[in-house]
């Protein structure tokens, strides 16, 4: 697949008016197709050889698509330009993998180019002439489309806002690129050449299109880890001599060996040192196992793969330079990914996290992903797949529930609950200090898993909330997610962990949640409640509660219980006691499951002085089975999914979950039933306003970006706005700034309001007394000039009494129609990028932090929900009378803000306060606009891996 530049064109050299260095941050690990890794950076001029080496080895066909000749060589000449950039007006990446010379030295062979010479460099419209060319052996597995990502993404950062591309019409794989990545692309044949025009504006589509092509290949890559069947157990090149001198590696290593040896499943296990050596593993070697242990000894063993120098899964606990040389020899033996469950990285200070860098760059660079530092290990309960490569002496019960935890601490507490519980897993992954593989990997894994049906995170942070949010909220809508977060409001980072800093308000990732559908558990006894109604129960058609207790009291608090979990309990709770004769029990337990009696029964068991028979638990069970209605218990000595709450009916299998209080079992159903609604819910469509009157949205998005460009490049470390910026900067997203005149005498203030029209209203402009009317920095609806004239005089008096400044300066705007006075803001937050927040205004919601938030993109569904969602809301729908807002307008302002918000990551703050919603129309009387060089978000519109 290859796109092409005429061997014959002159390619001149660029002055670049930007001065720029390498841009480091354009690097990036990526998934291809199929599960494999490449790296991706930006060209060096040492790269000249590589690059004829690429060359050299394409096939004459790949050759013709890229350069319309047949060139078996780059002229010298050319070779040179190509490896010349500025990152600017030109500027490459290649797709390196790790090879070696003829001698056996070490080198990056070059499997992919693109690139992209600026042509049009008008402000606004500039555009770029963009070119691939993909290494014979990988076409065909989306390195194409990779490429176009990144180049794209790079293009967009240096101002470029379309791609133009020359194609031959048999290059139909080059033009799927470009066809199927989801961009506005226009193409027309001229004197035999295919012309194609990309809109670099991402679409809904394009984000449609990255997100497939991410869980595609993300999914692939955790499957090649998951079906591992070979696994390799690498130990610290030093052992001790004594008990005393026995290190952790070494006890992490005998631990995996008594595991597997306790419980192998489906996993052949071996052993560097013992089974094999790194000798036996070479590409050109065949290992021999067993014998005398020290891999040379072919005569003995019953090893089925004797012969076979392969391995899949490689699992390491020695000392950071080990690992990372152990991984270096893994090159060639077919290694999908490597565990590591020793530690001493990132918590080591700056060069622990140097070395975890080197580790992902090794590791990416052989085509492996990492599970680790400090991981407890991979764990399956596949039929004929079971992987066994844990520090897990014994396996959980095969279930349908993957569970992904972080540290190795963790992953026990979760493991040996599950055992206990006897809920049973599809899957267990611990990712430890999660340097590559993290529960975003895992959650596309399991989408498309057919072994697991509930999903459980136990995560002690989120490295990439954005993705997490995006990934989860898809995921959801077709399997239930339970997540734990470590602290209260996920503000733990434990040693060992690098996650960016964030000043997001504390409740930003209750909103992050509540926005991905999924469910959130205070801690672990919470997330496996709620994981055994789940995965044993269907999803309640609604939150109609029946009640069957063994006492009135009892019933009487389930039902509160219930009230309180937000569920309506249906009719009067049904009591039995212990004793009751097995007709009571069948009738009260035939009402309960009647048709359309109730959504979901609860079923209480506590007797005081009688014991507890089955009676009463076989009824129900029975009945539950056979109805298929959603049912919990809390019955004395029950606990998990005890034998004794199973049932069958059509040969199919139903267990009921029991839990140690009635409290619990209540809590979980709701927190089910909530599941269940939100699933079914609209979740409404990607707010996406027509912006700009009279011109597209491409057009209106150029000139909110050339503004930004011009004002950063007057102003390079940041900048407020001034009022006539932020009202063209705001005009570009269809929102209008009401309009105002500062001024310093009252005369100036008369001026300004024949200007404006009458009647107006008089502020003093200083932040800390322009919203103050009680402190006399506010005055409204003055309707002729001596009333100006008196009330500016008595505001600059005051305004002189509470302020520094010696010559303060007021404000007259023309009156806007009275309304509801609301606030609305977006901060650009180094971890989670755009939050946007919504409140009404005055000092009492400051106070008691009114406010909801969200995270751009944001359909209008959650628009709807952030404006409903304050305390204060009534005030909008018509409060004691008053008229009510026209909501419809705030929210299409708080539209309007979520989108200019994420299409623009300069904006470090913006502040839109007061916006007046009247009953028709939200007018916007002051706008605060706080500029700064943008760094890269954490979910850029790109594939990477953590690095």
């Amino acid at each position: 697949m290859d796109q092409p530049e005429r061997a014959d064109r002159k390619v001149g050299t660029v002055r670049s008016p930007y001065a720029t260095g390498y841009p480091v941050e354009w690097e990036a690990d990526v998934v291809l197709r199929d599960g494999s890794t490449v790296h991706v950076r930006p060209i060096r001029p040492d790269d000249a050889d590589a690059l004829q080496r690429f060359q050299m080895a394409q096939s004459e066909r790949s050759t013709y698509l890229r350069f319309f000749a047949a060139l078996q060589r780059i002229p010298e000449r050319l070779l040179t330009q190509l490896v010349t950039v500025d990152h600017v007006r030109r500027a490459a990446l290649v797709a390196v993998r790790p090879g070696t010379d003829d001698d056996g030295a070490s080198r990056e062979d070059i499997v992919g180019v693109t690139r992209y010479d600026v042509t049009d460099d008008q402000p606004g419209r500039r555009t770029a002439e963009v070119a691939f060319n993909i290494a014979d052996a990988l076409q065909g597995q989306g390195l194409g489309s990779v490429l176009l990502e990144h180049i794209a993404a790079a293009a967009r950062e240096r101002g470029v806002h379309r791609f133009i591309a020359e194609v031959l019409p048999q290059n139909r794989a080059m033009l799927g690129v470009f066809r199927e990545a989801g961009y506005d692309v226009e193409q027309h044949l001229d004197d035999g050449v295919v012309t194609v025009s990309v809109d670099l504006d991402p679409t809904d589509r394009s984000r449609e299109v990255m997100a497939d092509r991410e869980h595609r290949t993300e999914a692939r890559s955790m499957q090649g880890l998951l079906s591992a069947r070979r696994v390799l157990l690498v130990g610290p090149a030093g052992t001790g001599q004594s008990a005393d001198d026995t290190t952790i590696d070494e006890l992490l290593v005998d631990r995996v060996r008594e595991a597997h040896a306790a419980d192998p499943g489906d996993t052949e296990l071996l052993v560097l040192g013992d089974d094999v050596t790194w000798a036996d593993l070479a590409p050109d070697s065949t290992v021999t196992t067993g014998g005398n242990g020290n891999g040379n000894d072919s005569t003995g063993g019953n090893n089925d793969n004797a012969g076979d120098n392969t391995v899949d899964l490689a699992v390491v606990a020695a000392p950071p330079d080990e690992v990372i040389d152990a991984v270096r020899r893994l090159r060639g033996t077919g290694a999908r990914g490597v565990v590591v469950m020793s530690a001493g990285w990132a918590e080591a200070g700056p060069a622990g996290v140097a070395r975890r860098r080197e580790l992902l760059r090794t590791a990416h660079g052989e085509g492996m992903r990492v599970v680790g530092p400090a991981s407890y290990g991979l764990l399956t309960n596949v039929p004929g797949a079971r992987l066994r490569a844990s520090l897990a002496l014994t396996a959980p019960r095969p279930g349908r529930v993957g569970l992904f935890s972080q540290s190795a601490p963790t992953a026990v507490t979760a493991a040996e609950t599950v055992k206990r519980r006897g809920l049973g897993l599809s899957t267990l992954v611990s990712a430890g200090h999660r340097a590559d593989v993290s529960g975003n990997d895992v959650m596309q894994y399991w989408q498309d898993d057919p072994h697991t049906d509930v999903v459980c995170l136990y995560l002690e942070t989120l490295g990439n909330p954005r993705k997490f949010s995006r990934i989860a909220r898809r995921l959801a809508l077709v399997k239930p997610v339970v997540v734990v977060v470590a602290g209260r409001h996920g503000s733990v980072v434990p040693p060992g962990h690098t996650v960016r800093a964030t000043r997001a308000p504390r409740r930003m990732l209750d909103e992050v949640l509540r926005q991905s559908g999924v469910i959130r558990a205070e801690n672990t006894h919470q997330l496996m409640d709620v994981a055994q109604v789940l995965a044993h129960q269907p999803l309640p058609a609604g939150g109609r509660v029946g009640i069957l207790a063994s006492s009135p009291s009892l019933a009487a608090l389930v039902a509160d219980a219930v009230a309180a979990a937000g569920l309506t309990v249906v009719g009067p709770p049904e009591s039995l006691s212990a004793g009751a004769p097995d007709d009571e029990i069948a009738a009260a337990v035939d009402a309960l499951y009647a048709p359309d009696a109730c959504d979901a029964v609860v079923l209480v068991s506590v007797p005081v002085v009688l014991p507890r028979t089955e009676a009463m638990a076989r009824a129900v069970a029975e009945a539950a089975a056979r109805t298929g209605r959603t049912t919990v218990v809390s019955a004395l000595g029950l606990h998990g999914m005890p034998d004794e709450l199973a049932a069958s009916h059509d040969g199919r299998e139903v267990r009921l979950p029991a839990f140690s209080t009635p409290e619990d079992a209540v809590w979980a159903l709701g927190e089910v039933v909530r599941y269940a609604r939100w699933r079914t819910q609209d979740h409404g469509s990607p707010v996406r306003p027509a912006l700009r009157e009279g011109v597209s949205d491409g057009v209106a998005r150029t000139q909110a970006r050339t503004l930004v460009e011009s004002l950063l490049s007057q102003h390079p470390d940041g900048t407020v706005l001034d009022q006539e910026a932020a009202t063209e900067l705001l005009a570009c997203y269809g929102l209008s700034l009401w309009g105002s005149r500062s001024v310093r005498t009252p005369q100036e203030a008369v001026a300004a309001a024949q200007e404006l029209g009458w009647p107006v209203a008089l502020k003093i402009a200083s932040p800390a007394l322009r919203h103050r009317a009680d402190l006399g920095g506010v005055r409204l609806d003055i309707a002729d000039a001596e009333d100006l004239v008196e009330d500016a005089e008595r505001m600059l008096a005051a305004a002189s009494a509470l302020l520094p400044a010696p010559d303060p300066v007021l404000e007259v705007q023309a009156m806007a129609p009275t309304g509801v006075a609301c606030v609305v803001r977006s901060v650009e937050d180094e971890l989670f990028g755009p939050v946007v927040s919504f409140g009404l205004a005055g000092d009492a919601v400051d106070l008691l932090d009114d406010v909801t938030h969200g995270v751009p993109p944001l359909t209008d569904v959650d628009v709807a929900r952030m404006v409903r969602g304050v305390r204060a809301a009534p005030r909008l729908f018509g409060y004691q009378g008053a008229p009510a807002a026209d909501v419809a307008a705030l929210e299409d302002v708080l539209a309007r803000v979520s989108v200019m918000a994420e299409d623009l990551p300069e904006l470090a703050s913006v502040e839109l306060y007061p916006v007046a919603v009247a009953e028709r129309g939200a007018s916007v009387l002051h706008a605060t606009i706080r500029l700064r060089p943008a760094e890269r978000r954490t979910d850029a519109l790109r594939r990477a891996l953590p690095g």
